[in-house]
């Protein structure tokens, strides 16, 4: 029995409980989690904002040891320290054959949908975006671990998994930020975090900050912000001011609301890029004129997993922290336990605080 935490059905409070899960099948792997990282991803999926298959054990940031390995695995072995792949692409699909997009395999979440261990009442379980890390234990695809980088310390890589990759890959893949380039990060949470300090290792200045709480200043400063605003009805016009009247070279949207997206886009200069990280429900909706279009010719991106290759860009962020150039340990703000998830969700709600660990006792 292992234990984890279960959400019964959609809207439905977590249930910390005992989970029977089975020995890896052909092309399986076992893997003891390390660590989880709280990501509002998992609050999506608890709430119905994105699907979900339920009954399921959510968590898709985690980095553990591989236990055992089924039939024909040959890319890793028991002992073996990994990073958790929640999207892992097919490699022969539209987007990762012809087009050499991984982050939009189309085959990346098909786990989502089998069952993948049982609860203690017998009813087949579902694993999280793919990945069930909100458990001592999961079991996943052979090519959903990666080795985990040498000098980067187990607990902290489990942050490599989702946040970091996703705030790295969108200024370096999605935006492409160049050196001397302002940059405005909208949300500060564990995903705009990891952002700031990517815009930093980019040589992006000004690197300008903006939430709903004074609260995350320090924060975001200690990431690389140069500067930090209140989100409000002026933000853009600040963020203009800041930037020699003109806004800035790069927005990058960590929030998934349509308003915000909105004053993203508005904070952006002619001929500007405007990425959106965050993940937002169907009914947040951005305007836009086509006249403004036209005028400003900026570019609205939409930005999945960082338009990243977790197997190409793992090993670079690895040297980012052995280097000191990546702090991981900065993005954390709770380490908790299981049954500190419901309480984490709430700070997400409540935008306090950057990203809350899980971390289990091995």
């Amino acid at each position: 029995m292992v234990r984890a935490a279960v959400l019964s059905a959609v809207g439905a409070p977590l249930e910390l409980t005992g989970i029977e899960l089975p020995q890896p099948g052909p092309g399986q792997v076992r893997v003891r989690l390390a660590a989880a990282g709280v990501c509002h991803s998992d609050l999506s999926l608890s709430n119905g904002t994105l699907r979900q298959p339920v009954p399921a054990v959510l968590g898709h940031e985690g980095a553990g040891t591989v236990v055992s390995v089924g039939e024909g695995v040959t890319t890793t072995a028991p002992g073996d320290r990994v990073v958790l792949n929640w999207a892992p692409s097919c490699g022969e699909c539209h987007f990762c054959g012809r087009l050499s997009e991984p982050w939009l395999c189309q085959h990346a979440g098909a786990g989502t949908t089998v069952p993948y261990a049982r609860t203690k009442g017998g009813e087949d379980l579902y694993p999280g975006l793919s990945t069930a890390a909100f458990a001592e234990e999961t079991v996943v695809p052979a090519h959903a671990v990666l080795p985990l980088p040498a000098g980067v310390p187990l607990t902290d890589a489990a942050l490599l998994g989702c946040a970091v990759l996703t705030g790295y890959g969108a200024v370096h893949h999605s935006a492409r930020v160049r050196t001397g380039e302002s940059v405005a990060v909208f949300g500060v949470g564990g995903v705009g975090l990891a952002t700031l300090q990517s815009a930093r290792i980019a040589g992006a200045g000004p690197v300008i900050a903006v939430d709903v709480s004074p609260a995350k200043e320090e924060l975001a400063r200690a990431a690389g912000a140069t500067d930090f605003l209140i989100a409000s009805e002026t933000t853009a016009k600040e963020i203009r001011a800041l930037t020699g009247g003109f806004g800035a070279d790069v927005a990058i949207e960590c929030v998934g609301r349509g308003e915000t997206i909105q004053t993203a886009w508005n904070s952006t200069r002619r001929g500007g890029r405007t990425t959106v990280v965050g993940v937002g429900g169907k009914e947040q909706q951005v305007r836009l004129s086509a006249l403004e279009i036209f005028y400003f010719a900026r570019t609205l991106t939409g930005c999945v997993y960082g338009n990243c290759d977790p197997a190409r860009d793992l090993p670079v962020l690895g040297e980012h922290v052995r280097e000191g150039r990546l702090d991981l340990g900065a993005l954390v703000t709770e380490r908790i336990a299981l049954d500190g998830i419901p309480a984490a969700f709430d700070a997400m709600l409540a935008g306090r605080g950057g990203r809350a660990l899980v971390v289990f006792e091995n």
